[in-house]
């Protein structure tokens, strides 16, 4: 939908919105995180479409990326949902990192890797609703997790002091924890599947 509202939304003269802006910055966002775009790409795309005064400006930097699946982008309506019970789920190497996620997670364990994440937004809130299991946050410098939120019950959150930096991502994390855990750690020492040497 947002790549097909930027290229079709009228005259390619006709002015374009914050909302218009908004969309075009998310469909860049989804073709960076699927390999499509580079960091530098991302970088010059993200200024040109934050700048851009008309549909036709838009129309131009997407025009070259695959409408997503379904005509929506991953998060259409600015929220990215992970649902599951008795599995695991990871995000890395590169993954988009949304605005807002919902994590539903029973008997589970989902991983968020952000060292190499793309990340576009100065904030990611993070609805939590996890049972008998474990979420692990595997951060890096100026990414800063808060838990201040969370309802822990009979649970354990496990959080090492971040490195300091300037503040690039600010994870907002709220909701319920039962009979589960909360890591949240650096990759230096690795766990799960990949360790950092950086």
């Amino acid at each position: 939908m947002a790549a097909e509202m930027v290229r079709t939304g009228g005259s390619p003269e006709v002015r374009a919105s914050h909302a218009d802006r908004d969309r075009a910055v998310d469909v860049l966002r989804v073709a960076a995180g699927d390999g499509r775009l580079t960091l530098e790409e991302l970088d010059e795309r993200l200024e040109a479409a934050l700048s851009a005064r008309t549909m036709g400006e838009l129309a131009v930097l997407t025009e070259d990326l695959p409408v997503p699946a379904g005509g929506t982008p991953a998060e259409a309506d600015g929220v990215v949902r992970i649902r599951q019970e008795g599995a695991s789920t990871r995000r890395g190497d590169g993954w988009a990192v949304p605005r807002r996620l919902e994590i539903s997670s029973a008997w589970g364990e989902v991983t968020l890797d952000f060292t190499d994440a793309v990340i576009t937004h100065d904030t990611l809130d993070i609805d939590l609703d996890l049972r008998a299991g474990s979420l692990k946050l595997l951060t890096r410098p100026g990414v800063v997790v808060d838990t201040d939120g969370l309802v822990m019950n009979y649970s354990a959150l496990k959080a090492r002091r971040p490195a300091d930096a300037p503040v690039r991502l600010r994870v907002r994390i709220t909701g319920e924890v039962t009979y589960g855990q909360l890591v949240v750690r650096s990759p230096r020492r690795g766990f799960g599947r990949r360790s950092a040497t950086a």
